[in-house]
């Protein structure tokens, strides 16, 4: 017997949810703790990404026991998070903190005034009292165009196309094909053929999209949080030349390494104890945060 469109649909949401979880499983690096913190990603990455130029830029020094780190950090992707980070850096917040984890090909995160005292089992727990938003998206101009960027592919993906199969409709059968020529190709490149607004109009699902502000690249200073919009003091400098791009969308980033990875990576590879925590007699501390002129 032939099987009817709506069998097809229920056989079409089992492979949109399967897809989904082998396609987005590596994207869920939030951390379970109540700390800022990450989590390495596993699975082979793509090719090292050129960050685009930004037209203002705030130039920092930060000076280590293991040499200078100089930085430019970008208020107009991040004004709220470059504007935290000078305020603290301006107060003395960061001198005398240590970078309490570092990963080899991965990062090193800083920024726990909780370092300051002789218990280690508290390093990564602090912050400066507050917390604030993300800013990973430009949510000031919504994408509603054609869709030319893989994470704005996978936005339309999770936001709009997953609620729109889930629903408990049958789907227009433009919407199926290209969910099924997802579903073939393992990849998001179907979902280009139409503008973000083909499917707001299609689905009746006008979740707005945003453009990434920055992407998780090799020498970019991004925020550590335990979750959205926790951001504090702590942030992380990426060593993995690849970048990590599962991180996109889920930690801001606010600017880039300029001169000094050099210095980056020898603090990456500082022999460390389980809770990946320079050991004591080689800690690698922030002497003061400047910016020059």
């Amino acid at each position: 017997m032939k099987k009817s469109f709506h069998t097809h649909r229920m056989i079409m949401v089992g492979l949109v949810l399967l897809l989904s979880l082998s396609m987005l499983n590596c994207n869920n690096t939030r951390s379970k703790a109540d700390t800022p913190t990450l989590e390495k990603e596993k699975q082979v990455t793509t090719t090292t990404e050129k960050e685009t130029p930004k037209q203002n830029v705030v130039k920092v020094t930060m000076s280590t026991t293991y040499g200078d780190i100089n930085l430019e950090l970008w208020p107009d992707i991040a004004p709220k998070t470059v504007d935290n980070f000078v305020t603290l850096a301006r107060k003395g917040f960061y001198n005398g903190i240590y970078f309490h984890r570092v990963i080899p090909d991965f990062m090193i995160q800083g920024g726990c005034p909780n370092t300051r005292d002789d218990d280690r089992r508290n390093d990564g727990q602090g912050g400066p009292g507050y917390t604030f938003d993300d800013e990973c998206y430009d949510v000031n101009n919504p994408v509603i165009g054609e869709i030319t960027d893989d994470d704005v592919a996978k936005q339309v993906w999770e936001k709009i196309i997953l609620p729109y199969m889930n629903s408990g409709k049958n789907p227009q059968q433009e919407i199926f094909d290209i969910v099924k020529a997802v579903q073939q190709q393992g990849n998001m490149e179907p979902l280009k053929a139409h503008p973000v607004s083909f499917y707001q109009k299609r689905t009746g699902i006008n979740t707005p999209i945003y453009k990434l502000g920055a992407k998780n690249l090799y020498g970019s200073i991004s925020m550590a949080n335990a979750g959205p919009n926790t951001n504090g003091s702590q942030f992380f400098i990426i060593t993995k030349k690849d970048g990590t791009p599962w991180l996109d969308g889920k930690h801001t980033v606010f600017g880039k390494v300029t001169s000094g990875m050099e210095v980056v990576h020898k603090i990456e590879g500082l022999p460390r104890d389980r809770s990946d925590n320079p050991n004591a007699e080689n800690q690698a501390f922030i002497n003061s945060v400047s910016f020059p002129k």
